[in-house]
């Protein structure tokens, strides 16, 4: 099977108010929105990847213990001086491991959003190291 697999196609939060969600995503982060359906659905292509978020999934509770959405950026830094800019504090961090840095916030109903960087240089070079920075 695995032969048949492309690519991550999306990831999906559930939101509880679309508005709220959207100034959050859009606003906030700064991330362009790529698609919509109707007032229900809103996507934002992030690299190769896309972060839909929806109020459709009654089955799903927003802001429930679950899946996270991570974002590889350039400047941990400059995420970190744009966020008190907007007064958005960390959930979690900034951290800093030998092999990232990165830390958290939350959007509007809870659902985690990690800002995370590698390192350029690999501080265990030798055979059997650790593969994860932050698990």
């Amino acid at each position: 099977m695995k032969e048949l697999y492309e690519d991550l196609a999306f990831v999906v939060y559930p939101v509880s108010d679309m508005a709220a969600a959207k100034g959050f995503y859009s606003g906030v982060l700064e991330l362009a929105e790529t698609a919509s359906h109707g007032k229900a659905w809103v996507e934002y292509d992030i690299g190769r990847g896309t972060l839909a978020i929806t109020n459709t999934f009654r089955h799903l509770k927003p802001g429930a213990p679950g899946a996270i959405l991570a974002i590889e950026v350039s400047d941990i830094d400059k995420i970190d001086e744009a966020l008190r800019a907007k007064n958005l504090p960390w959930a979690t961090g900034p951290f800093d491991t030998p092999l990232c840095r990165g830390g958290s916030i939350k959007d509007p109903d809870g659902n985690e959003v990690i800002f995370h960087q590698k390192k350029d240089k690999d501080p265990f070079p030798h055979p059997g190291s650790p593969a994860s920075c932050c698990g």
